[in-house]
């Protein structure tokens, strides 16, 4: 099930036969990677919880055996409920724009209001491509959707702003009300809990109190079309989180690049276009679609030490990476690494499945055109401090570049 590429280590998730091994139990078809002795490299095993699971989605995924998609060739009116912060803002962004580009109607409602210094970021900077694709941009809070939408039906929201319940609920509420036949929400990978045994798939234990998994619980109960879909990190053009770009910022001025712990730690990064593809393929696919969660990734696994040769690659550049244990140096490794230090990996099983979705991220050659927008944007040649690093690297006696 794993294949190696080279020293960066991707790791594929294809199948010959993916639906029945979703109903082989998780322990038949994972690989297992067991804890390193080193105190930085280990991973966490808290899996003492119960599984958050819903049987209907069960037994829906038991049903599909011989099950054939067809798309709806249905043109929608959407309504994308949007965060106005953060890397998800971006998802939105791109789910509005292939949507037009399909023929479907589109509203994308921002939180907060338009004059916001937030706004002059992207992906907001771009949303005159929305409009001049034909699509409408509104701003708002969506506990008062009704009034900021007007008078406009929908017949699909997707939630891409709330983290909790109090958040989403009014939005959920307003939909069943307003007669909306599917709602989706994103959710967050974030919420499954740490494993022996990765990736994550759906199905994992999860952590209980988590606000997206109690807006997942509400949806399940409440709504009568609904999907929610779990990211993880992404790449892409319009993304205002760094990600790809923590990596340049060093590699282009020569820096050393610190990681947390061996650096073969496993996350999934993809393309921003993938997860949109993956939202439309629901909305094109509802009844198939209808009750599931999806992991809304890529599905191929990168180490972080392969991220970095990745990125340098890209960039034309060789790369020198040190590893650090953040507790035995002092640092918080969430504020002086991007990613987490630990394995993070989900699997896009149940698209694959029951959507007949696949993956289109490429890291190696998405990262040379992120690249190029990197350099396009004068970001190679803007003053930088690295304060952390130059902690890390000082406490690692390793030189920094003048």
């Amino acid at each position: 099930m794993a294949a190696l590429s080279s020293s960066t280590l991707f790791f594929s998730s294809k199948t010959t036969s993916p639906i029945s091994n979703l109903l082989i139990p998780p322990s038949l078809h994972r690989f297992s990677l067991p804890s390193s002795s080193s105190s930085f490299s280990s991973l966490s095993s808290s899996t003492s919880s119960s599984l958050f699971t819903y049987s209907l989605r069960t037994s829906r995924r038991s049903s599909l055996q011989g099950f054939t998609v067809k798309a709806s060739g249905e043109k929608k009116n959407v309504l994308i409920v949007n965060t106005n912060s953060g890397g998800h803002a971006v998802i939105g962004f791109y789910f509005a724009k292939e949507l037009l580009s399909a023929g479907h109607g589109v509203t994308i409602m921002t939180v907060g209001d338009e004059s916001s210094d937030k706004m002059k970021k992207t992906p907001f900077t771009r949303f005159s491509e929305i409009v001049s694709g034909g699509g409408k941009t509104v701003w708002g809070n969506p506990a008062d959707v009704a009034n900021v939408v007007g008078g406009d039906t929908f017949d699909v929201v997707l939630d891409n702003n709330g983290k909790d319940l109090d958040t989403v609920r009014p939005v959920v509420d307003w939909a069943k009300s307003s007669g909306v036949k599917q709602f989706l929400f994103i959710s967050s990978a974030g919420i499954y809990k740490s494993t022996e045994e990765p990736p994550h798939v759906e199905g994992d234990a999860v952590k209980a109190d988590a606000g997206h998994v109690l807006v997942e619980k509400y949806l399940a109960e409440t709504f009568g079309n609904w999907a929610s879909f779990r990211p993880q990190y992404m790449i892409g053009s319009g993304n205002n989180k760094d990600c790809e770009e923590w990596f340049f910022d060093r590699i282009v001025r020569d820096r050393a690049v610190p990681i947390p712990g061996s650096g073969m730690q496993l996350t999934n990064i993809s393309h921003v276009r993938d997860l949109s593809s993956m939202l439309t393929s629901a909305v094109t696919n509802p009844e198939a679609a209808c009750c599931n969660i999806f992991n809304c990734v890529s599905d191929r696994a990168v180490t972080l030490d392969g991220m970095a040769k990745l990125c340098a690659a890209a960039a034309g550049k060789t790369v020198e990476i040190v590893h650090y244990d953040p507790k035995a140096i002092g640092v918080d490794a969430k504020k002086a690494f991007p990613f987490r230090n630990m394995h993070f990996y989900a699997e896009p099983r149940a698209a694959k499945d029951i959507l007949g979705w696949e993956s289109k991220t490429n890291l190696p050659e998405d990262l040379k055109e992120r690249f190029e927008e990197y350099v396009k944007i004068g970001r190679d040649k803007k003053e930088m401090k690295f304060e952390l690093d130059d902690k890390i690297l000082a406490a690692l006696k390793t030189p920094v570049a003048a």
